[in-house]
């Protein structure tokens, strides 16, 4: 705030004077010292520049007439230096023609007064301008203001939104791992292990990478294919765990593992969980329609489904169960071949034996582990 002489009340304001002539510069150095401010002197241009630099003054009285570097250029330069660049310049002179004016307007001086200086002319220049300087100062302190308080804001919104997602990948997590605990306690029961079960996600996800699924589908696909048995927990253990064929009333009944994994599954707000009651009660669903449980022919069939049908049979053919023994990888690869067309979708099966490769390099990995942890 400006009293009425121009200072300002917290602080006084600071001037720099750049006049060679020692009597002129005494008589502007009593002038404004006597008005309150805190006054610099400097005898030559590049000294000006340098003190205008490091003194950083409110306002600068400059001469046009100096040794080393003339007013014009210390005007240039002092405008063109973001440290002074908002520093208000007033040209004294005793250059008083309309060509001098004009020359240091254009050179960055914001006034001119002509020499001999009448007091009360310099008092109300020096007041309009520092008022200008006070305006830009305020101007220049309200944006950075302005600037931390938004990049104070970003990093604690950034921070809120990581601690969120963070919260909800827990939530995410915990539910997931807890769907696949129940699949695993389900599938254990005729001797199927959480590595086998996890690797008909992977097979299921690799499948769905190169038939060009969106990343989160195939995300969503790699959790919700483990639980595709689900429903076996409601199939009596005679059935489940017998060691033969079953009879015509026994596979009646182990037929209603897909409905009854459906709705185990049913009415649930999370993705995951949804896909995954589609795939438990499509997965033993064929392509030539002589599937169950309710007969659905090609692309009837939902996606998902139709992916999970040939890993589901892949999975199978290659591991023990309580009714068989594991066949080798070469024969149950040509069963799969053999299916295509009538049992699996042909897409689905051309995208399974594209990335052979992958599909066998997971089949070691879990085998690997299956061993590991056996022994």
């Amino acid at each position: 705030m400006l009293s009425s002489n121009g200072r300002n009340m917290e602080k006084p304001s600071q001037i720099l004077v750049v006049e060679d002539d020692v009597m002129n510069s005494r008589l502007l150095t009593t002038i404004l010292t006597r008005l309150g401010y805190i006054v610099e002197t400097a005898f030559d241009g590049i000294t000006g520049l340098e003190k205008a630099e490091s003194f950083l003054p409110d306002l600068i009285l400059l001469d046009l007439q100096l040794p080393r570097m003339d007013g014009y250029e210390v005007a240039r330069r002092l405008k063109l230096a973001d440290k002074t660049k908002i520093i208000p310049i007033v040209v004294v002179s005793s250059f008083a023609e309309v060509e001098n004016r004009v020359k240091a307007l254009e050179a960055g001086a914001d006034d001119f007064l002509s020499k001999p200086i009448d007091q009360v002319e310099l008092r109300a220049r020096v007041q309009s301008l520092l008022k200008v300087k006070l305006f830009n100062d305020h101007m220049v302190n309200y944006q950075k203001i302005l600037e931390a308080e938004v990049d104070k804001r970003t990093r604690q919104l950034s921070q809120a939104y990581e601690e969120l997602k963070s919260a909800l990948d827990k939530i995410k997590q915990t539910s997931l791992d807890t769907a696949f605990r129940l699949a695993q306690a389900v599938e254990s029961r005729d001797g199927v292990t959480g590595t086998h079960i996890k690797s008909t996600g992977y097979y299921a996800a690799a499948i769905a990478r190169v038939m060009g699924l969106p990343p989160q589908d195939v995300e969503l696909g790699l959790y919700a294919i483990p639980m595709h048995d689900i429903g076996k927990i409601g199939i009596p253990d005679r059935i489940l765990l017998k060691p033969g064929p079953l009879d015509p009333e026994e596979w009646k009944i182990m037929k209603l593992h897909t409905t009854i994994g459906g709705r185990i599954l049913s009415n649930s707000d999370s993705q995951v969980i949804q896909m995954a009651e589609q795939i438990a009660l499509t997965h033993h669903e064929k392509w030539d329609g002589s599937g169950y449980p309710d007969g659905l022919k090609g692309s009837q069939i939902p996606l998902w489904g139709r992916i999970a049908a040939i890993v589901d049979v892949f999975d199978a053919l290659t591991n023990n169960r309580p009714y068989k023994k594991a066949l080798p990888v070469d024969q149950s690869l040509d069963i799969l071949k053999k299916g295509t067309g009538t049992h699996f979708d042909p897409e689905v099966s051309e995208a399974f034996f594209s990335i052979e490769k992958e599909i066998l390099s997971i089949f070691r990995e879990n085998q690997n582990k299956f061993t590991s942890s056996d022994g």
